[in-house]
């Protein structure tokens, strides 16, 4: 059936050619832009010096917040500086839906107040940038995480 000008007819498929359309770009599934984040936050292992309120990114002298701010920003996603902005930013996430990709937050100075934050790569393991330590992967289940935890948000 066809509609021309509010009336309504047949046409004979013989009168009828179909173009196919290009669909408009998608954008990557959540899955890929998780494991992009992920990669991208591990090849800094090992390159990475903890300072705390820093970013500089020639030196690659960074805190916790502008290490998950570089990470997103070279995977095109754009996010506040400071741990407890980027906690306020994106979807909360229960600690029971976390997938890889969203930020993990935790209190580890005065209590119930964000201070640190890391990226959930799944399977109770987060990356985070820590004081003398650097780019680690920690234990999301382990006991002190467990306690300091604070939330979860999704970019």
């Amino acid at each position: 059936m066809v509609d021309y000008q509010g009336k309504q007819g047949y046409v004979s498929r013989s009168y009828v050619t179909v173009h196919e359309t290009s669909k408009p770009p998608s954008s990557p599934p959540a899955s890929s832009i998780a494991t992009k984040l992920i990669d991208t936050a591990n090849s800094f292992k090992g390159r990475v010096t903890y300072v705390f309120g820093s970013k500089d990114l020639q030196r690659l002298r960074l805190d916790c917040s502008s290490f998950t701010q570089y990470v997103f920003a070279l995977n095109g996603i754009d996010i506040p500086r400071s741990s407890k902005a980027q906690s306020q930013a994106g979807s909360y996430v229960a600690k029971s839906n976390l997938k890889a990709g969203d930020l993990v937050f935790f209190s580890v100075g005065t209590p119930g107040v964000v201070n640190h934050v890391g990226i959930y790569m799944g399977n109770g393991q987060f990356i985070n940038n820590l004081p003398n330590q650097g780019i680690v992967v920690s234990d999301f289940t382990n006991a002190y995480w467990t306690n300091h935890y604070i939330t979860g948000r999704r970019m």
